[in-house]
């Protein structure tokens, strides 16, 4: 493990012995958040900042370095640089002031309700759980916000920029018996929208691609098909809704029904790549990776932008349909294509 507590730094052997406590820096505002970074031996001699980029995965290197420069110090309270080289088992802390998190004013619709589960239509952009970026403006603590007193469980995860139906349920009995569901594929169905770069040669096709971390990547978030004999099994039906161009530049798109048979991180965004079909607006899978990190970071150029196209991935989650874990009849939960998905198909020539 890289990332430690500083709580487990106490304990830490190595440079800085046994019982070793935190200090914290004389300028660094009390209430401020650590976290502490351990070199393992293998990175041992890179510059600091290329570390810390290394270990926090939606880090460009320019952000490594500011973080580096304004809070990165030893657990005796000196100073670093990013200049300096990483030693085996040295511990790095890095200093920030608490986030001033406001919960957005996002209204979050409720598609289907009862007294065991609850499904909502979930807006890009926001997170299903809270991260170390963020608390607040969460699926899970605005929901419970919303209504106080009651615990809610996610049944199952949406990429932060992906919208569409997510399923939370409301008794620690339904939560298990839908994540049973969902692990043994019994009688789940999830389909998704998809608006993708370029047109499909058939109106419906089926990839069939195993799936692994893609250990290649600097991002350690990103998935990639792997070799014959390797990797997760992973399958998806496509169904083409559409073909569209636009106008001005004869660009090609297509509006493609996904249908899970596996659930894999990122399966459909992988597989409609490796199918010459990325999203359009997808940072990670799309022209550059490094469009990740820097929109992570709040630092997209306008290239960057131009050539995303859309600010997210453009990917909806608009069909659940499961067994309902207390009566055993069937749900179904649609969500209609959100605004700015159907507002970017409209736009194209058909």
């Amino acid at each position: 493990m890289t990332r430690i507590s500083a709580r487990e730094l106490a304990g830490t052997s190595g440079p800085f012995g046994r019982g070793t406590p935190v200090v914290r820096p004389a300028e660094v505002p009390e209430g401020s958040v650590v976290t502490v970074l351990r070199v393992p031996p293998e990175s041992a001699g890179m510059r600091l900042d290329r570390f810390v980029q290394t270990q926090l995965k939606r880090t460009s290197r320019t952000r490594a370095a500011e973080i580096v420069a304004r809070g990165a110090y030893s657990p005796e309270a000196r100073r670093l640089r990013g200049s300096d080289r990483v030693r085996p088992e040295q511990c790095i802390l890095l200093w920030r002031e608490p986030w001033d998190e406001q919960a957005p004013d996002t209204p979050i619709p409720v598609l289907h309700e009862d007294d065991a589960l609850l499904a909502i239509d979930k807006p890009a952009g926001l997170p299903v759980h809270p991260t170390a970026r963020y608390h607040k403006s969460t699926v899970i603590k605005m929901m419970e916000a919303a209504r106080p007193g009651e615990r809610l469980f996610l049944a199952h995860r949406l990429d932060r920029e992906t919208s569409g139906v997510l399923l939370l349920c409301r008794t620690p009995e339904a939560d298990r018996t839908v994540k049973a569901q969902f692990e043994e594929r019994t009688g789940v169905v999830k389909r998704y929208a998809a608006i993708a770069w370029g047109w499909p040669e058939r109106d419906t096709f089926r990839v069939e691609l195993p799936l692994e971390l893609d250990d290649a990547s600097r991002y350690k978030v990103k998935m990639r098909v792997a070799p014959p004999g390797r990797g997760l099994a992973s399958a998806t039906a496509c169904e083409v809704l559409g073909r569209r161009a636009d106008p001005l530049t004869g660009r090609r798109y297509a509006l493609v029904r996904c249908t899970l048979e596996t659930g894999r991180q990122h399966q459909i965004r992988v597989h409609l790549a490796a199918s010459g079909l990325p999203l359009v607006g997808d940072k990670l899978y799309g022209p550059d990776e490094g469009m990740f990190a820097r929109g992570a970071d709040g630092v997209l150029t306008d290239d960057d932008r131009r050539a995303l196209e859309l600010d997210r991935h453009a990917l909806h989650a608009a069909l659940l349909e499961l067994t309902h874990p207390m009566t055993g009849e069937r749900v179904r939960i649609e969500a209609p294509l959100s605004d700015d998905l159907r507002t970017f198909w409209d736009a194209l020539d058909a």
